[in-house]
């Protein structure tokens, strides 16, 4: 358990290490950790709860309602400005996540347009990241990347982890293990993530809120404790940041204009330095993935498991052949 109040871990890190940390003993410091609810909010709240945490006391709860006015969401602008960026919440969920589409973290990305955010939720029941700009999901919304990825348990607190790099790296972890279903970039194969990969990003992060929004009518309660924003991984155990060592051998790479095949052989070893224990986790993997972008006279034509129409959709509205735009709510339809 820690005990310090938002900006304190500067004072007691590296910068490198630490850009704010709050586990909200010292009550809920607006000026620190602000409201955001962009465009419109209606029925969603946030406040101090003393009657469930992490660790102490306190933690913050987000009472969010449905529909995407619904919306709430509370955090910091204050991260790291350049370099990567890794997030340690410990999160409570009152519900599982279903079928609809929702997020309960959202970052604003200037690389993204005017507006727009890098998201982290769920669909189909399972955790996923999704671009804003292109409604591109991180795994493909297929049934192989449904199963690659997993829930988001309820009742407790889980410790969730990500890591967001300057060269588009994301890293993800639930419990202090990885889901390989959430990692993409350089010197990392994902089979499920050729949506993510059918367009070059580089993230600009600006600001991390935690909360609720839904494009559908689904309704959360959630609870955020003990969070940590920097520069590097600090693990579940605590403030103290990680020593993470990546060695990558990429066998071969070969791209044409409209196909790219990657094979790559990746071994991640990470090593947390905490105050109680020194766990280490090997993980290798080795898999191949292609990923293939269809234009035609007509324009972009959606590849199948992607999103092709729904309120705010902007993006393609025809599906590839073989595949049907099929209306799942009336916020999304997909390829199936």
């Amino acid at each position: 358990m820690f005990r310090q109040t938002a900006l304190l871990a500067v004072a007691l890190l590296p910068f490198s290490f630490a850009q704010i940390s709050d586990d909200f003993e010292s009550g809920w410091d607006q000026s620190k950790w602000a409201i955001y609810a962009p465009d419109c909010n209606q029925g969603g709240s946030v406040s101090l709860d003393s009657s469930t945490a992490h660790s102490g006391s306190n933690s913050i709860k987000v009472s969010g309602a449905g529909g995407y006015c619904g919306h709430i969401f509370v955090g910091t602008k204050q991260i790291p400005t350049s370099g990567d960026i890794y997030v340690r919440a410990w999160v409570k969920a009152s519900n599982a996540l279903t079928s609809s589409h929702v997020t309960f973290i959202t970052m604003p990305d200037s690389s993204l347009g005017t507006n727009k955010h890098l998201r982290i939720g769920g669909q189909n029941s399972i955790l996923m990241y999704n671009r804003e700009s292109d409604d591109a999901t991180l795994p493909d919304l297929s049934p192989q990347g449904v199963a690659a990825s997993t829930g988001l348990p309820t009742g407790s607190f889980q410790c969730f982890e990500y890591h967001i790099g300057t060269d588009g790296t994301i890293e993800t972890w639930l419990n202090g293990n990885a889901i390989p279903a959430l990692n993409v970039g350089p010197g990392i194969t994902n089979a499920n993530a050729a949506q993510w990969t059918r367009s070059t990003y580089v993230p600009k992060l600006t600001g991390i809120y935690f909360g609720w929004e839904s494009y559908g009518g689904d309704t959360n309660t959630l609870w955020y404790d003990d969070i940590v924003i920097g520069s590097s991984r600090v693990g579940c155990s605590g403030t103290q940041p990680t020593t993470t060592a990546r060695t990558t051998t990429t066998t071969s790479r070969t791209t044409t204009s409209s196909s790219t095949t990657t094979l790559a052989t990746t071994t991640r070893t990470t090593t947390p330095v905490a105050t109680t224990t020194t766990p280490v986790t090997t993980t290798t993997t080795t898999r191949s993935t292609t990923t293939t972008t269809t234009t035609t006279a007509g324009g972009a034509v959606q590849a199948k498991w992607g999103q092709c129409g729904g309120i705010g959709w902007t993006g393609p509205t025809n599906c590839i052949s073989g595949s049907t735009c099929t209306v799942l709510n009336p916020y999304y339809s997909q390829c199936l």
